[in-house]
């Protein structure tokens, strides 16, 4: 192809992201942070290798989950690129192999360039040089990679001892051989010995990397071959197939380096980070002339050789420190000795939650999910659904953005708080802040009684319609302070304190002398919608507190927290979940028996689900395994209310798991895709593909009530026709849509559980 380039660049973009953590996160790796300026690691890395001799448009290699990332961050700077995406990361020769097979394909006879994401190389002109040196002997069919001469000894990186000068280009060596990363003593006796470190960066021919793995590791090519063969072209993205998956995970240096004859390395002096821990960064940042390093809000007093961040408007302060690293995010802080700092991925590693196995089709549903809610929902929720002049939020918006509203309920301003609270761990950059103290001060001013307590119900202009103050609506209010407090850790005291004032009444006024709470405590009046005093036992109500003290237990400090959500665990595994069917009902007598009549015969398969993530996240904070047994009890009865035709979740059955109403709401659609993805994390293997195809179908179902003209709105409502009613977008839902989006997202709002701290009884 005469207008093919001569050097394709390759950037290689995945990973973990713990290293660094707790700034880079899986969600975040590090290569999408602007860690050493305005720029990110990935974007400075397109922009160095755009400066290559003969360079075409780059090809990056990486994840689903990282796709979106890569396309706003390529936007911003003015870039474009051509996306390979793999369905499951298999290391680096498998990676390097699938760039191979498209390049043959598309730009026959050309050279790769491959390079790491995330890697700090400030002088771009002795990179380019280099690379031009490499380029050259790739023609003569090397397979060259980066050698860097080491500045000090180092024990973050695996070190190359060179060969003979190769005939075939002056300044590349034949590559005697990789070394793993050493100990501080032998790390010494390499630099002395006049040994590189192995930046794992290279420069080779397509045609002769796949003859090379064709050769050493079959396998590699063959899959690699097949996935690109398979694939799906969307515009500038080729989706890998299947065929990807069963590629041995295996990285370049061990499938071909370490066995080809045509291994070489170029040795380089420019400076050079993989910038792999704290102190790395530390060490390649501006410092003052204390050797500091500092970004954010901080103020330093006698210290020396400390790196300090905050991406926080909180104030850190550090006083009289020397070689110390202090990270400080919304949700966590590091302080680390700077020596210690290549520790911090194990001690992140015995922090997280188990996972369930990697699932493609669920992992790109999700990303579309914080897509829709980052760029639609939480915009338009702010600037049309906020009241600007009452305060608080509106109740529901129409299709066509105009406002649908004939009272406003105090539950739709927590969940709204709590939804904007969670808009900052989801990511978002719109004014979250403001939004959480809008609806907090919304409460405030419309919604609270003389007593203490919260009303249920208010009309547009304020006037109180519904004086009652029901259970449901204290714990939302809960929630929402919960939230607002792991949103912003600096007035968490406050917000405690405030959230105790309400737990003191609601412990005086709603307990029941056979344990838990009623809906309608003696400080409650009217009866809510006309109900006998029956339909003042109801488990939903409880379920929310349920949620509030989970919330509460991990960000506050009162030991009630736990003594409430430990007793409503049990209730609910102990009387409200059915031994024989798994399932519960909605309404109680006052023994805790299911209601007479009718009442008592009302199945919630959203209810269900819910009450089954809930209970998860119990047993893991708690180490109580019968919670996780309830909770997959409850899941398997929810599931006997999913209508297969429709693939959604009903509104309700009977006690004989027959439907009672076949319209399926949005919101019980949430909750079994919060629950199926929770529960998979500690499944066994067989019942742990179960539970992603429910999340999967979940995903999908949600996904159906998000597509409406105006993006960031929803229908509501599913007939038995599979045709939506016409209405409104309830304000209610926001609340759901969030919790679940976190949740696949792999965060937590709340709730921070610790998987090992319990197994899950079946």
């Amino acid at each position: 192809m005469a207008d093919s380039p001569t050097v394709v660049p390759v950037i290689l973009c995945g990973g973990a992201g713990t290293r660094l953590w707790p700034a880079s996160r899986p969600s975040r790796p590090k290569q999408f942070l602007p860690l050493l300026g305005e720029r990110s690691l990935f974007q400075d890395t397109v922009l160095r290798m755009a400066r290559l001799k003969g360079a075409g448009e780059a090809v990056v290699v990486t994840g689903q989950a990282h796709l979106e990332a890569i396309r706003r961050q390529l936007e911003e700077i003015g870039a474009e690129a051509f996306v390979i995406v793999e369905p499951e990361g298999r290391d680096s020769a498998p990676a390097m192999a699938a760039a191979s097979s498209w390049i043959t394909a598309a730009h026959p006879g050309a050279i790769a360039v491959c390079v790491a994401s995330d890697h700090h190389i400030p002088d771009v002109e002795a990179f380019c040089a280099a690379a031009e040196t490499a380029v050259a002997a790739a023609r003569e069919g090397a397979i060259v990679t980066f050698g860097v001469r080491p500045s000090h000894p180092s024990t973050a990186y695996g070190y190359i001892e060179l060969g003979e000068p190769l005939p075939i280009r002056e300044g590349v060596f034949r590559l005697s051989r990789f070394v793993e990363k050493p100990d501080a003593e032998t790390a010494a006796a390499y630099v002395q010995a006049g040994y590189l470190w192995n930046s794992g960066n290279f420069v080779f021919s397509a045609e002769r990397l796949l003859e090379e793995l064709d050769r050493f590791a079959p396998a590699v090519a063959e899959k690699a071959r097949a996935a690109h063969a398979s694939g799906r072209i969307e515009g500038r993205v080729l989706n890998l197939g299947l065929d990807f998956l069963a590629s041995p995970k295996i990285s370049i240096d061990y499938a071909v380096m370490e066995k080809t004859g045509h291994a070489a390395v170029a040795p380089v002096d420019y400076a050079w980070s993989d910038l792999g821990s704290w102190q790395a960064i530390h060490e390649a940042a501006a410092r003052d002339e204390g050797g500091n390093s500092v970004m954010g809000q901080v103020r330093l007093r006698s210290s020396r050789d400390v790196l300090v961040r905050s991406s926080t408007d909180q104030l850190v302060t550090v006083l009289g420190l020397e070689q110390v690293g202090v990270v400080v995010e919304p949700d966590a802080i590091l302080v680390c000795h700077l020596n210690s700092s290549q520790d911090v991925k194990a001690l992140v590693d015995g922090l997280a939650p188990a996972a369930p196995a990697e699932d493609p089709e669920l992992a790109r549903a999700g990303q579309a999910l914080r897509d829709w809610l980052l760029a639609g929902a939480l915009p338009i929720w702010w600037a049309l659904g906020a009241d600007r002049s009452g305060g608080g939020f509106h109740e529901a918006l129409g299709l066509d953005g105009r406002l649908a509203e004939p009272f406003r309920r105090i539950r739709v301003q927590a969940r709204m708080a709590y939804a904007y609270a969670a808009s900052a761990a989801l990511g978002w950059r719109g004014p979250w802040r403001q939004a959480i103290d809008h609806a907090l001060d919304g409460l405030e001013s419309r919604y609270r009684r003389p007593d203490g307590l919260y009303r249920t119900l208010i009309a547009a202009d304020g006037t109180p319609l519904q004086d009652a103050a029901l259970l449901y609506d204290q714990a939302f209010v809960l929630i929402a302070l919960a939230a607002a407090a792991r949103a912003m850790p600096e007035r968490r005291r406050a917000l405690e304190a405030r959230a105790r004032e309400l737990l003191d009444l609601v412990l005086a006024g709603f307990r029941h002398e056979a344990g838990g709470f009623v809906e309608r405590g003696h400080l409650s009046s009217p009866p809510r919608y006309g109900l006998d005093q029956e339909g003042a036992f109801q488990c939903n109500a409880q379920m929310h507190l349920f949620e509030a003290a989970l919330g509460w237990r991990q960000v506050g400090e009162d030991a009630r927290w736990a003594v409430v959500a430990d007793e409503i665990g049990d209730l609910c595994c102990s009387t409200f979940v059915d031994p024989a069917t798994g399932a519960l009902t909605e309404l109680y007598d006052a023994r805790w028996r299911p209601a007479a009549g009718e009442p008592g015969r009302i199945l919630d398969p959203g209810h269900h689900f819910e009450w089954a993530w809930l209970l998860e996240q119990w047993s893991w904070v708690s180490g109580r395994p019968e919670g996780g047994g309830a909770a997959a009890r409850l899941f398997a009865a929810g599931e006997r209310g999913v209508d297969p035709a429709r693939g959604v979740a009903m509104d309700s059955l009977d006690s004989g798991f027959a439907p009672r109403d076949r319209t399926a709401r949005l919101w019980p659609q949430t909750e079994r895709l919060k629950a199926a993805h929770l529960l998979a994390r500690r499944a066994d293997p067989g019942m742990r593909e179960t539970y992603l195809a429910a999340a999967r179908q979940a995903a999908q179902a949600l996904t159906r009530y998000l597509e409406v003209p105006l993006p960031g709105l929803w229908r509501d409502q599913l007939g038995p026709d599979g045709r939506f009613a016409d209405g409104p977008a309830p304000a209610s839902s926001l609340y759901h849509i969030v919790a679940a989006i976190a949740e696949i997202s792999g965060i937590r709002i709340t709730p921070a559980p610790d998987p090992r701290k319990a197994a899950c009884a079946s």
